[in-house]
């Protein structure tokens, strides 16, 4: 037990330490003192003990503020005092601080005895003896450096007293060394060693002296942390030899403030760095090495030792290369040939380029190829680097000599003769050289005559450098020769041409008579010899006896005379009627008259169907003989006059005898004649009878020849369309089938259109959900391909209530491609929701995300993948979106579905399920799309189409395909383009190869396919009639078209916008796809004076980013500059302002800001002008393609980064026409082969073309796409 009371001289405790336990305590708490000044406290204490062992402890503890009660200040143990000893408590602290003393005594056990206290005072006055310490201060360090306090104590300092540092929560530290400062105060540094990290502590002074303790007020400890930047400095600017930065350092890691701040600077190669004092916000490194890449740092530093922190993060660049020291020296050319030069030059490094990624140490000599032989080449070696150049002497050579290239085979022209061909050409295009010869060689390859000997027909002519004709005699008629030419230089001779030249066939040889006279005569024949003749170029066809009547009032011929020839097959009966002199009386075979033998002339009979009637002995006859030889078309006649002789004959012939056998044939004839032509009567009116009903029924239509399709398609339309309107209404409307699934009360919710719904034989049942005996509904129906049974789903644009059924209908028939002829709203109308996610989604128990997405001008390819709950494997699916179909009607034309269907085609696996078509409600966009798809196959493997009887089939499985008539004749119209056209695009990997195949010029028809291709273009590009132009016609409208033959369709007018006055909104432009956007391209004419308002207001309106100029200004054409050169402008409403201009090869690059300055609000846009220079206006094409394809590219990407590849396009050059197209088209085959590997030229222009008619001009345009494709891939 203890004793504790306040007296009214002071505090005391009196506490029995007996029988107590070791370590029992206890306290007597004084009262808070809050003084702000140095108290003393002074007590009595006594420890007794009648054993004269201590009875315990005796512990005195200062608080302050309410604070941890730490370790003891004073205390007394392990002695026994005598009587009452005094002590004093020196406490300084300050305001508003407050503090507390506390008595502690504890017990000892086995000691028994008191431990006392008595006497307990708070002084007014200093303590006499315990020393009272001054304001200790607080200290403040940075990490890692040493804390140092400096107490300071007023009194006496004696050997025997002990000094100490005391943290707030009563931890100690080592003794402090003690110096006396002079006889009344001393002073002790201890020093602090925890400063390892960033923190504050307290501590304070504590002194045990002989008369007591001394303790001082607490102070603080605290630890900063240097500062650190927390971002690499800023790169402002580079140069070859300075780097250019802004330190950074307003955001910091560590304690401000920040006194110093230095830039430490090394090469990321070296060990070196270097450390410079930053006295600026911005600093310049200089004296640096060109082209190397330097580690910049940032140092910041605070007050106190050890304030400079770590680094901060590095800036990592390259300074510039610098201008080359001086250009290539020593340079001569080691090697000449005839198509490359070798040049050799003075190996430099670093030290000349000054810049180590130009280093050209490794190879001093190089060969310049593809050159032109026996040219004169001016060269000279520059030494470039990104920051200039220099350059070398300039070197002359000529490249030797090369065998020329061969003949130009359109140079080659032939006049070929019975016996003899000329020919003349031209010099080679490339003559390699001087020409010196020219060889000419042929041989006979076959003749038309069989019996010719064409051994000894070959040979071979040389012609000097001058002569480019020759005439070749001694030929053999009705012989196809092969003839090859070449032209030779002093290196020999180039590649040949070679031509095949046909001679024209001669007329037959007859024999010679050596007499006239008949072998014999009688009164109505005579009898002649007949002899074999000879062919000449093609065999002898037939033979042929001539009777001419000589008749008294003709005079007779002059025996120099040519007689004439009978080419006209005249027969007697024929001569009669016709009042003609001759007639034919026989005609022979050439293998009857093999050997000289007799004929008798009117011997009454028939001979190769001409009958040879008796002669008249009144009459005078001349009887001719000839030849006849017939090859490809071509008759020649050879006569011979065998008798001429005044023929009297005893009796009178009846002239109008008919042969004995003829007189019955001629009947039997006509009998059979005319009964067969009553049969075929009857039979074709049975046919048609039988036709009509069965067209009438709607079971029975012809399939139409791919050949006859244009034919029927133009007899169809004929008459307001009144064919297709009969032919669509023969096919069956609504309902022909039951659907009584379809309309149950629990399935009437998921059709989205009640008369558009499913027929139960044809539906899809999908697999039953546990529970609901009505989950196999789904508004779908299979439909049979070309000899595919079921390759086809046609269903509704899923709704709301039917996303998870579509899924599970997708999954079940392994479908791997969804077909989408809709858009999600049209005409403010919901047609059908969105069925797929942005990323991923789960529908029921299918999960669906999405891979890809990309986007054409006409459709979007959308990839997902498709996994089902419990099922381990993963599907790729494939959904075609064509978005290009318009809210009412059909598409203008099918060239873009056309181009969908057949990427549908080429991408759906073989494998798969059936492709899965929908548009709203299943009907009349979907049956278009697979009557399509069904009549190509059917067109590609028969030659014939049927789209009637597919229409009627697909309505027998679904109600209403092919929806109405508009959509009927559509489908015709897009079958008959696919057959037209067919499929153009080639896959990049075999485009080299098709390319130099379909440019090959056939040399029999002068074509190649491609020429082919651009005929067939222009037969399917549209004709545009004039109420197609209605608004560019208008009156008012005429003064803003350079011709009025060159005008934009209305569909296609970008009508304006921003108001100008009383302008009107037409501008003579038309709005075109890419392959990749839709309308992309704003394709119009160079601006007249009185638009160039209106061509600004275009290109504000349409948010237009780019202008490519591809024409050359010429006031002659009012083609004026229609931009600001130096400053700005207002045209019309718009300011254009200019930014900065550029030159690079054949482009001028410059840099508009534009705005509406009637709406400033609508902010300013920045428009880049592309001016091409590469193209002269007496060409059709540009000179260079590398040129033109480096266009694009700068076009694709200032529209990438300042667009995001989405701003339009202004296309302009004289009229808007062919270069505009030709550009155009380019650059959709450029975005085609990005995106999906494949060219196709024709599809590309036929597309723009639908558009504008006058796209792509010309032949030499339309090839020249194909050549920049070509240049493209070997770019790549």
């Amino acid at each position: 037990a203890h004793l504790s009371y306040r007296s009214s001289d002071g505090s005391f405790m009196v506490v029995n330490a007996s029988g107590r336990a070791s370590g029992q305590k206890a306290h007597l708490y004084m009262p808070t003192l809050k003084e702000n000044d140095t108290h003393c406290i002074d007590f009595l204490y006594s420890l007794s003990s009648r054993d004269g062992a201590s009875p315990g402890t005796l512990n005195v503890y200062i608080k302050v503020n309410g604070g941890a009660q730490g370790n003891p200040v004073w205390n007394a143990s392990d002695t026994v005092t005598e009587g009452w000893v005094k002590a004093e408590l020196a406490i300084s602290t300050f305001w508003p601080n407050s503090y507390q003393v506390i008595f502690e005594a504890v017990s000892v056990q086995g000691h028994p005895g008191f431990i006392a206290i008595d006497d307990i005072r708070v002084l007014a006055h200093p303590c006499r003896k315990a020393p009272h310490f001054l304001r200790l201060q607080n200290v403040e360090v940075n990490v890692g450096q040493n804390a140092t306090f400096q107490c300071t104590a007023g009194g006496k300092w004696s050997q025997h007293d002990k000094l100490w540092l005391q943290q707030w929560n009563g931890k100690d530290t080592a003794l402090m060394v003690t110096r006396v400062v002079n006889h009344r105060r001393f002073s002790a540094t201890v020093s602090v060693g925890d400063t390892s990290q960033r923190s504050t502590s307290r501590y304070r002074c504590v002194i045990r002296s002989d008369g007591g303790s001394g303790v001082s007020n607490y102070a603080d400890l605290i630890v900063k942390a240097p500062p650190t930047p927390i971002a690499p400095p800023e790169l402002l600017a580079v140069g070859a030899t300075y780097l250019w930065i802004k330190p950074n350092a307003n955001s910091i890691i560590g304690d401000g403030p920040i006194i110093l701040k230095e830039v430490e600077y090394r090469t990321t190669s070296g060990n070196w760095a270097e450390t410079h004092v930053v006295d600026s916000p911005t600093y310049k490194l200089w004296h640096l090495d060109p082209d190397v890449e330097y580690e910049i740092k940032v140092l910041l530093s605070r007050p106190g030792e050890g304030g400079t922190g770590p680094p901060g993060p590095p800036l990592v660049t390259r300074t510039k290369c610098a201008d080359p020291v001086h250009g290539p020296q020593n340079v001569n050319v080691v090697d000449v040939r005839a198509r490359q030069l070798t040049i050799q030059w003075e190996t430099f490094g670093y030290a000349v380029t000054r810049c180590h990624s130009y280093n050209l140490t490794t190879s001093s000599h190089y060969t310049l190829r593809g050159l032109r032989p026996f040219v004169t080449v001016r060269l000279r070696l520059v030494l470039a680097n990104p920051e200039g150049s220099k350059e070398s002497e300039e070197i002359v050579k000529q490249t030797e000599e090369d065998v020329p290239g061969s003949v130009p085979m359109e140079s080659l022209q032939n006049t070929p003769y019975e016996e003899k061909i000329f020919m003349q050409w031209k010099a080679p295009n490339e003559t390699n050289g001087v020409i010196t010869l020219y060889e000419i060689t042929y041989k006979a390859l076959s003749s038309l005559d069989p019996s010719a000997d064409l051994t000894t027909q070959r040979g071979r002519v040389f012609k000097l450098r001058n002569e480019t004709h020759h005439l070749f005699v001694g030929l053999y008629p009705g012989t196809t020769y092969f003839f090859t030419l070449k032209a030779s230089t002093n290196k020999g001779f180039g590649p040949p041409v070679t031509t095949r030249i046909t001679t024209k066939i001669a007329a037959p040889m007859m024999p010679e008579y050596e007499s006239e006279a008949p072998l014999n005569e009688t009164e109505t024949t005579i009898t002649i010899l007949l002899k074999p003749a000879q062919s000449r170029g093609a065999p002898i066809s037939s033979y042929q006896l001539v009777v001419k009547e000589e008749r008294k009032s003709k005079t007779r011929r002059a025996a120099s005379e040519a007689p004439e020839c009978f080419s006209a097959p005249v027969s007697f009966r024929n001569a009669s009627i016709l009042d003609s002199p001759y007639y034919i009386a026989a005609e022979l075979p050439p293998s009857s008259l093999t050997v000289v033998q007799p004929f008798t002339v009117g011997d009454n009979k028939s001979y190769g169907g001409f009958w040879n009637p008796p002669l008249s002995p009144a009459k005078s006859y001349s009887i001719y003989y000839q030849a006849m030889s017939r090859a490809n078309g071509v008759s020649l006649l050879a006569y011979n006059i065998t008798l001429k002789n005044s023929f009297k004959g005893a009796s009178t012939q009846d002239s109008d005898a008919m042969e004995p056998e003829k007189q019955v044939d001629s009947t039997v004839k006509m009998a059979g004649v005319i009964a067969g032509i009553l049969m075929f009567i009857i039979i074709l009116l049975g046919v048609v009878l039988t036709f009509k009903r069965q067209f009438q029924a709607g079971h029975f239509r012809p399939a139409i020849r791919v050949a006859d399709l244009l034919q029927h398609i133009t007899q169809m339309k004929c008459g307001q369309g009144y064919g297709f309107k009969e032919e669509y209404e023969a096919l069956a409307e609504g309902q022909t089938a039951p659907w009584e699934a379809a309309k149950k009360d629990e399935n009437r919710n998921k059709n989205r259109y009640g008369n558009i719904i499913a027929y139960d034989h044809t539906r899809v049942r999908l697999q039953l959900l546990d529970g609901d005996p009505h989950s196999d509904y789904i508004n779908a129906n299979y439909i049979d391909g070309y000899h595919r049974p079921r390759h086809y789903i046609a269903t509704q644009g899923p709704m709301q209530e039917t996303v998870r059924d579509f899924w599970r209908m997708v999954w079940q028939e392994n479908s791997a491609s969804i077909v989408m002829v809709t858009n999600l709203v049209e005409v403010g109308r919901v047609k059908c929701v969105r069925y797929w996610p942005d990323e991923t989604e789960v529908y029921g128990d299918i999960k669906v995300t999405l891979i890809e997405t990309e986007p054409l001008a006409e459709y979007v390819i959308r990839t997902f993948t498709v996994q089902k709950k419990g099922h381990h494997e993963i599907r790729e699916l494939r959904q075609f979106h064509f978005t290009s179909w318009p809210d009412h009607g059909v598409p203008c034309y099918a060239t873009g579905l056309l181009g969908f269907i057949r990427q549908v085609k080429f991408l759906n696996p073989p494998d798969a399920g059936p492709i899965v078509a929908h548009c709203s409600a299943g009907a009349g966009r979907t049956g278009c799309f697979i009557a399509v798809d069904i009549m190509l196959d059917m067109a590609e493997n028969e030659g014939v189409v049927d789209i009637f009887n597919c229409i009627r089939e697909l309505r027998s499985q679904r109600v209403n395909m092919v929806q109405t008539e508009e959509q009927y004749v559509f489908v015709h119209d897009a079958i008959l383009e696919a057959c037209l056209c067919g499929n153009t695009a080639i896959p990049v990997c075999e485009f080299r190869a098709i390319y130099y195949n379909i440019s090959r010029l056939d040399p029999q028809t002068n074509s190649s396919q491609i020429k082919d291709e651009f005929q067939t273009l222009n037969i399917v590009t549209p004709r545009v009639r004039p109420e197609d132009c209605s608004v560019g016609l208008l009156p008012r409208n005429h003064d803003k078209n350079r011709s009025m033959d060159v005008l934009s369709a209305d569909r296609c007018l970008p009508f304006l916008i921003s108001v100008d006055g009383e302008s009107s909104n037409y501008i003579n432009a038309a709005l075109m796809d890419s392959h990749k956007q839709p309308a992309a391209f704003i394709v119009t004419q160079h601006p007249l004076p009185n638009t160039m308002g209106d061509f600004w207001r275009l290109v504000f309106d349409y948010n237009c980013s780019s202008i490519v100029m591809l024409n050359e200004m010429d006031a002659a054409q009012l083609c004026m500059q229609y931009w600001p050169e130096k400053s700005s402008c207002c045209y019309g409403p718009i300011q254009v302002e200019f930014i900065s201009a550029d030159i690079d090869e054949d482009i001028i690059n410059r840099i508009f800001r534009i705005c509406n300055m009637a709406r400033p609000q609508d902010g300013y846009r920045l428009v880049q002008h592309f001016q091409f220079i590469g193209w002269p206006a007496y060409r059709d094409t540009p000179l260079s393609k590398r040129s033109i394809l480096q266009l694009v590219r700068r076009l694709a990407k200032w529209q990438e980064q300042y667009d995001g590849g989405d701003g339009r396009t202004v296309v302009h050059c004289l009229t808007g026409g062919g270069r505009s197209g030709t550009f155009c088209a380019i650059c959709s085959i450029n975005e085609m082969i990005q995106q999906q590997n494949i060219v196709d030229v024709f599809h590309t222009v036929k597309t723009l073309r639908n558009n504008k008619t006058n796209m792509v001009e010309t032949m030499e345009q339309y090839k020249f796409c194909y050549e920049v494709a070509l240049e493209a891939l070997s770019s790549f």
